[in-house]
C-alpha cells in the first residue's frame, strides 16, 4: 500500500512539473497542426473601427493552426468600404480578390481591378482598397510572417461580442504597440 501511494506522488510531480513548464493557455502557441476549414470556419472577428465593421476570419496563424510562418484570413468588404493606406514593414502580403470590383492603390499604381485579381504587396509598400462595385468582395489575405493578426485582434471583438468602437486614445494605443506590423498612412 505505502509503495502505491509512493508512486501516486511520483506521477502527480511529473505531471505537475510537465504542467508548470508547459506554454500557458492564454497565449494558444502550439505545435502546427493540419487543418481544414470551411469558407465561414475560423476565428470570426469584426473591426471595431469607427465606420468600419467589416466582418474578417482568422485562419491559420500562430493560434489556429499553430503556424510560426504565415498567416491567412478572409476579409469581407461592403461596396464603398475602404482598406485605408497601410504599409507592412516586416511582412510581405499577398492579397487575392474573389470577386467583385475594386480600386487598388499600390506605392505609385492606381488600378480599377475585378474578382480574381492577386495583388503581391512587397513589405514597405504603401497599399489601399476600395471597393468601388455594387456586391460585396471577399479578400483573402496572406503574411509571409505573422506579426499583424496580433494588431487585428487588438482592434476587433470576436463576432457575437459586444462592440464598442475603439476611441482615439486606444486606436492610437494599438498603433504604437503594432508599429513593428502595420503603419497606417495619415489622412
Amino acid at each position: 500500500m505505502r509503495f502505491s501511494h509512493f508512486a501516486f506522488l511520483v506521477v502527480a510531480v511529473f505531471c505537475l512539473a510537465g504542467f508548470m513548464t508547459s506554454k500557458p493557455e492564454g497565449n494558444n502557441v502550439s505545435k502546427a497542426r493540419p487543418l481544414i476549414l470551411e469558407k465561414g470556419e475560423g476565428e470570426r472577428r469584426v473591426w471595431r473601427v469607427e465606420d468600419f465593421q467589416a466582418p474578417f476570419i482568422l485562419k491559420v496563424d500562430p493560434r489556429n493552426g499553430g503556424s510560426r510562418h504565415m498567416v491567412f484570413g478572409t476579409e469581407d468588404l461592403a461596396p464603398g468600404e475602404t482598406i485605408p493606406t497601410h504599409k507592412h514593414p516586416g511582412s510581405d502580403e499577398i492579397l487575392f480578390l474573389q470577386n467583385g470590383v475594386a480600386k487598388v492603390h499600390l506605392d505609385e499604381v492606381i488600378r480599377e481591378v475585378h474578382g480574381g485579381t492577386t495583388v503581391f504587396i512587397p513589405s514597405g509598400s504603401w497599399i489601399s482598397v476600395t471597393n468601388v462595385g455594387s456586391d460585396p468582395i471577399t479578400t483573402v489575405f496572406v503574411f509571409s510572417s505573422p506579426g499583424f493578426e496580433d494588431f487585428m485582434r487588438a482592434a476587433s471583438v470576436r463576432e457575437g461580442e459586444k462592440m464598442v468602437t475603439l476611441s482615439q486614445t486606444e486606436a492610437d494605443a494599438i498603433a504604437k504597440t503594432h508599429s513593428h506590423a502595420v503603419i497606417y498612412k495619415e489622412p
